[in-house]
């Protein structure tokens, strides 16, 4: 029986609990450049395959990158629209993940083979952590009361091949999904919602470091009398 309850984040940030139930329950997913190497190859062979993989990748992602105008706006919502379209573009041509899909790729392979519930929580809350993640509407936590409140009632540990424990602990995951107003069914906008987050946030660290590279230009002697350009007008087309 598979368990598959997200908690999402409104706001910046996605907070994703999944797969809590059996332990042996993983869906294969492939990270970047990660791809299970066929056997009897050499380690040479090996790395070879590794390096033409991301080598193929990189120069889908550079296909698509010189064909689609990206304005270095952050501010603008179009200008945002566009980036998180084009980069969905290099992903899906370029066989790469989303971020919510790297965060349920860290979390399958960081959480196989861990027998209890407990556990399984402190690793999500750790890999929240590490990857920098808010728990803004304080899911995190109620969580933990959900599983105490389970445990004090079955007088022992929550284990994830426990059917009928997990089951009363999913109703309790509902009861918080239902009080912070989160719908199962709205994912998809709550997962899009994080991408155009993520494309902003990557527009201004692109302005900068386009602003930080004209200042440092304007300041050699040949370009003194030049006035430096606006990011929004700089075309990224031209430098790759």
């Amino acid at each position: 029986m598979a368990f598959a309850t997200r908690i999402f984040s409104k706001s910046k940030q996605l907070y994703t609990v999944q797969n809590i139930l059996p332990k042996d329950h993983v869906t294969p997913v492939r990270y970047f450049a990660e791809k299970p190497a066929p056997t009897g190859l050499k380690g040479d062979e090996m790395l070879k395959g590794i390096f033409l993989e991301v080598k193929k990748k990189f120069e889908t992602a550079l296909s698509v990158l010189r064909q689609e105008k990206i304005t270095i706006d952050p501010d603008d919502p179009a200008a945002v629209q566009q980036y998180a379209k084009v980069m969905k573009t290099v992903r899906e041509k370029a066989d790469l993940f989303s971020e919510s899909q790297r965060i349920q790729y860290t979390i399958q392979t960081r959480t196989q083979g861990i027998p209890d519930a407990r556990t399984y929580l402190l690793t999500l809350k750790e890999i929240r952590l590490k990857r920098g993640l808010t728990d803004e509407l304080g899911a995190e936590a109620m969580m933990f009361e959900a599983l105490d409140k389970v445990e004090n009632e079955i007088k022992k540990p929550l284990m994830r091949n426990d059917d009928k424990g997990v089951n009363r602990l999913m109703a309790e995951f509902d009861k918080i999904n239902k009080k912070l107003g989160i719908n199962k069914n709205d994912l998809p906008k709550y997962e899009e919602k994080l991408e155009l987050n993520i494309a902003k946030a990557q527009l201004e660290e692109l302005k900068k470091e386009a602003v930080e590279a004209m200042e440092t230009q304007a300041k050699k002697e040949e370009f003194k009398d030049e006035q430096m350009a606006d990011a929004k007008s700089l075309d990224i087309r031209n430098f790759i």
